[in-house]
């Protein structure tokens, strides 16, 4: 099969002429919503709105900055200085200061997402593609609009929690993880019976309540194993009686209780397709293994719970909706008491101060736009924990420096002598 194009050359073209970002009049300009477009197709929209979204534009044409971020991954090289429109020119010393700090760390994250996200990378540097659409927004994300700079933070803190979990999974033995899982998923009554049987059982059970049938447990089980039998000669009133408990534990059973008599299960109307079922099975497992301190890879829940790896979107998408505010902060404790039992050789505990700031950011779109200088911190923040989790996948292969270097994190960020200027 070929390899699949990196996802952030997606970004590289306008999404409006097609044409690939560039000198002017090609040049990225981000808007506050979040897209992008060249400068000469920004200059010809009918209206001031976003073409995409319709979202007013509210800046005006000269504040609008070339994305120096995006050109990074296009091969130009940025100015030496950023460009101050009149809304930064308008600004404080302080403020300004951190608006160039602002541009010059996403200039960095530019960098790492060039050299350790695309398919050429060595697979110890490369970067996640979870890592790498986060990455994408982030750098789209426009700096000079209040809104953008809202959408910026809330992107910072996604990939900090992203950057916890690539380090948490690097601190998990594969081989154990499979195990660990099932324990914890046994040790609540439940039980997982391999990916066919399991289909099997949850077609089974919604067979016999799909209609709004209230059975009792002992009649449902049984139920599934006279029909499971012929196939699967293994099936005991046991084990479905632990699949059952599963989608007990889910909320998907509407309980009736009965004087002197088994309470009867029904169904509740939301779960009486298959794919609704097995969306609330597959999160509730989910959930069993968060609660027992085990991060998972979509990719890895979707051949543990499917046999195959076509169901990654699925898992990831039940993954992020299982996401709390305190999600974060709970990940990072998770993360350092790994640290603690692998004595921490690459001193990951030295990111601890950028994480809590990280974790600190309020992820409601409606939370108050960060101020230059919190924005400025933010950033510096971000781009020490992607250069810590980088640094940590180069050194964890045991790979000479020579070969496969860390990217830099000095001020100006050297680039190939194939670059561009702008």
């Amino acid at each position: 099969m070929p390899i699949q194009a990196p996802q952030w050359t997606d970004y590289l073209n306008c999404p409006v002429c097609c044409r690939e970002f560039g000198a002017p009049p090609r040049s990225p300009i981000s808007l506050g919503c979040g897209h992008t477009l060249c400068r000469h197709c920004l200059k010809h929209l009918h209206r001031k709105q976003c073409p995409f979204d319709q979202t007013v534009i509210q800046v005006e044409a000269e504040e609008l900055v070339v994305n120096t971020a995006l050109l990074q991954l296009a091969g130009y090289t940025p100015p030496a200085q950023p460009y101050h429109p009149p809304c930064i020119q308008a600004l404080p010393e302080l403020d300004r200061q951190s608006y160039d700090a602002i541009v010059r760390c996403m200039e960095h994250l530019a960098v790492f997402l060039k050299y350790c996200g695309n398919a050429n990378s060595t697979g110890s540097s490369r970067l996640s593609r979870p890592m790498q659409r986060k990455l994408v927004t982030l750098l789209q994300c426009a700096m000079t609009d209040e809104e953008g700079r809202g959408r910026a933070a809330r992107a910072a803190r996604s990939l900090g929690e992203r950057t916890v979990t690539e380090l948490i999974l690097q601190h998990q033995n594969p081989q154990q993880l499979s195990a660990n899982l099932w324990a914890a998923v046994r040790a609540r009554g439940c039980q997982f019976l391999g990916p066919a049987m399991q289909e099997e059982v949850l077609k089974l059970v919604l067979l016999a309540l799909e209609d709004g049938s209230a059975l009792s447990r002992k009649v449902l089980v049984m139920f599934v194993v006279q029909r499971l039998e012929p196939h699967f000669p293994q099936a005991s009133k046991t084990s479905i009686g632990h699949v059952v408990q599963l989608l007990y534990r889910a909320s998907c059973f509407k309980v009736s209780k009965r004087e002197c008599d088994s309470s009867l299960m029904q169904l509740k109307e939301e779960f009486r397709t298959y794919e609704s079922l097995r969306r609330e099975h597959d999160a509730q497992i989910v959930q069993i293994a968060t609660e027992a301190g085990l991060r998972i890879a979509p990719d890895q829940w979707s051949a543990l719970l499917y046999g195959d790896t076509a169901h990654k979107s699925h898992m990831q998408s039940i993954i992020d909706k299982l996401q709390t505010p305190q999600s974060f902060a709970q990940s990072v404790q998770e993360l350092f008491i790994a640290l603690q039992r692998t004595g921490d050789p690459a001193q990951l505990v030295l990111m601890s101060g950028h994480l809590d700031r990280l974790a600190g950011i309020d992820a409601s779109p409606d939370a108050r736009s960060p101020s230059w200088q919190q924005l400025a911190e933010i950033m510096t923040s971000l781009k020490e924990v992607v250069s810590g989790l980088i640094h940590y996948l180069q050194n964890a292969t045991g790979r000479d420096s020579n070969h496969n270097p860390r990217p830099p994190t000095q001020e100006r960020v050297p680039e190939p002598s194939t670059s561009k200027s702008i």
